[in-house]
């Protein structure tokens, strides 16, 4: 799959790479918090109006980045332009920077105790192993956990105009949340715990993790079409 392909989450690859990225205690975990968050009361109103301010979160972000040297600023603006594009909400856009970035982190804990929800930390168990057939440090391990449950909770208050925004079609996802997502495990790594993560072991625990976010919602999901076969707009 090239970088920026798009990533079949409707199952395992044939070698079975993907799937066992994660370990299946997390799998199971992850999924049965996704069932309970899907009992939670939404409202849209007030999270589209969260919108606006999330936005410039991300835009603060994208300056701290661009200040820092390097071409981290280039490849993250490129990247969430590119989402920002396909009509995809501020705030999960928000929650995938949150493991690098405690502004971002914080609003959407902002975002939670608006709706009256716990927190990420308080959903799932942080002493599962995370990851399969290898040991995290604590910590990190516990961070990792708290992320994909955010990004799991973000999910349902609004999964239907996620999924549109970042379903190729009722199975692919788009390369551009695979490989934004990807940096912002790399860069988790290196400046956060002081560890080097290579592509080819980003790539397959990436799409792993995205995987085990996007399942839960995929059940039900029909990616909306025109009747010239082009994809419906927004």
């Amino acid at each position: 799959m090239s970088d920026l392909g798009g990533l079949d989450i409707s199952g395992p690859n044939e070698d079975g790479k993907v799937s066992e990225a994660l370990s299946e205690e997390a799998k199971e975990r992850f999924a049965a918090a996704a069932k309970a968050m899907k009992q939670l009361k939404r409202d849209e109103k007030r999270a589209k109006k969260k919108d606006t301010q999330v936005a410039q979160t991300i835009i603060q972000f994208l300056n701290a980045t661009s200040g820092s040297g390097g071409d981290d600023g280039t490849r993250f603006f490129v990247l969430i332009s590119k989402l920002v594009a396909n009509n995809c909400p501020s705030i999960f856009i928000l929650g995938i920077l949150s493991l690098i970035n405690e502004e971002c982190q914080k609003v959407v804990q902002e975002y939670f105790e608006e709706h009256e929800e716990p927190s990420a930390h308080e959903i799932v168990d942080e002493n599962m192993s995370l990851v399969k057939g290898e040991e995290l440090q604590k910590e990190t391990n516990r961070k990792m956990i708290d992320w994909i449950t955010c990004l799991q909770m973000i999910l349902t208050h609004d999964p239907e105009r996620i999924l549109n925004s970042l379903m190729l079609d009722d199975k692919h996802l788009d390369g551009s949340v695979l490989q934004l997502t990807i940096f912002v495990l790399q860069d988790f790594f290196e400046k956060k715990e002081g560890k080097t993560l290579p592509y080819e072991k980003a790539q397959p625990l990436t799409a792993s993790i995205l995987q085990t976010i996007f399942d839960p919602f995929l059940k039900n999901f029909k990616k909306p079409v025109l009747e010239d076969g082009k994809e419906e707009e927004e």
